[in-house]
């Protein structure tokens, strides 16, 4: 017999192995490996699983052999749909750019530019060697110099009319590509903290907006850009790359990418990370919080991720460096209690999204830096994504499986 909670439908495990017709054991692999999350019962001893985890899974199980299910699962980190040379996620290690790790790449220094360099292919060539127009056009400074309005807002308004600022916006040439790239790339982090371009790095453009001359806080930020920098065919990558396909130009991939980061389910995830480790941290007992939060079927934002079972690699590499610059060492400890807690009571570790958010905690700066420090970084995989894509030619075109009402007769 189900279950229910105030706010979700749960499963106990005998009702949950007879909708997917498994056995116990087999349902305990499931859980295992990522494909369904397991929630404490009301004794504590009893496990219950959430109805609409088990009714997707069902759903999948019941799905033909074949065509329809092979593109029905690919839209839900399914099956592979594209080939792609830039980027491949390693359960254990996280993501390789082009071959290289990229938590090698943080330990060794790299920039964000040095990434994007490598993410783009561009050899031994340099695009960022040009230097940035110190001020913004006419036609965009306006926005770009209002702070009021949201970063991923003033972003994508601005870069239409920036579009109608180059030139060069729709030349095939390799370098003159690149160079393009590299100018949205350092535009794209002034508008996202209402700055004016600059040819220093990005980490540093960013760094300064919210904790002048604080180099380890500025080494963080460096490191947080280059692991964000690209996670292969993501929602806002592949939404980038069926704007790209068009043969439309660079700036109207990024502000495809902006708009599918805006979403809650995507780069919204860090300010709901924010507010989770704020509601914790604020409670009388913020692993009561938790356990109170589980117990009740409500999710975890900024922990688990799919392609991740056993810990996001990323979230390991930057919590170790927070650790090692936090101004506040007691709140420092409060955040790695609230990491135990959470792993021992839900068995899930934390993803990019609660370091971001922790990030902001620990440096007492509000949410809006997680989200910039996402856009920022990805924004290099986005540009790398649409350069591949329009390399390789070809239209981005699915067909639906239709599965509405019957046409009517004339």
């Amino acid at each position: 017999m189900s279950q229910t909670s105030p706010s979700q439908d749960l499963l106990s495990a005998r009702e949950t192995c007879r909708l997917l017709g498994i056995s116990p054991a087999t349902l305990y692999a499931y859980v295992s490996r990522g494909l369904l999350e397991s929630r404490p019962g009301p004794d504590h001893r009893s496990r219950l699983y959430l109805r609409q985890d088990v009714e997707r899974l069902a759903q999948r199980q019941r799905a033909g052999r074949g065509e329809a299910r092979g593109a029905a699962q690919s839209l839900d980190r399914g099956l592979p749909v594209l080939e792609t040379r830039i980027s491949l996620i390693h359960p254990d290690d996280g993501p390789y750019y082009r071959g290289r790790s990229a938590i090698a790449l943080v330990r060794e220094g790299a920039t964000l530019e040095e990434a994007a360099r490598l993410l783009w292919d561009c050899g031994e060539d340099d695009p960022f060697d040009a230097p940035v127009p110190a001020a913004w056009p006419a036609t965009v400074a306006p926005i770009a110099g209002d702070a009021t309005l949201p970063p991923l807002e003033r972003a994508m308004a601005a870069f239409p009319l920036l579009a109608l600022e180059e030139r060069h916006s729709l030349n095939a040439a390799t370098r003159t590509r690149h160079r393009v790239a590299a100018t949205l790339l350092r535009q794209n982090a002034a508008l996202l903290v209402a700055r004016s371009p600059a040819t220093a790095p990005v980490h540093a453009l960013l760094a300064n907006a919210w904790a002048p001359r604080d180099a380890g806080f500025e080494d963080l930020v460096r490191a947080a850009l280059v692991l964000c920098a690209d996670h292969e065919l993501n929602v806002s990558a592949f939404a980038a790359r069926v704007v790209a396909s068009t043969g439309a130009h660079l700036h109207a991939t990024v502000c495809s990418g902006l708009a599918a980061l805006s979403g809650p389910r995507h780069g919204g995830a860090t300010a709901r990370a924010y507010a989770l480790i704020g509601d914790a941290l604020q409670s009388a007992s913020p692993r009561e919080a938790i356990a109170s939060r589980w117990q009740r079927g409500d999710d975890l934002p900024g922990f688990r991720h799919a392609l991740y079972p056993h810990g996001d690699p990323r979230a390991a590499e930057l919590l170790v460096r927070l650790r090692d610059c936090a101004p506040d060492a007691a709140k420092m400890d409060a955040l790695d209690a609230l990491v135990a807690a959470t792993e021992e009571i839900s068995g899930q570790r934390p993803n990019i999204d609660f370091v971001l958010a922790a990030i902001c905690h620990a440096h007492a700066l509000p949410a809006t830096p997680a989200l910039v420090m996402f856009a920022a970084g990805r924004l290099a995989g986005w540009l790398a994504h649409a350069l591949e894509q329009q390399a390789q030619g070809g239209l981005i075109r699915p067909r639906a499986r239709y599965a509405g009402a019957a046409p009517m007769p004339e």
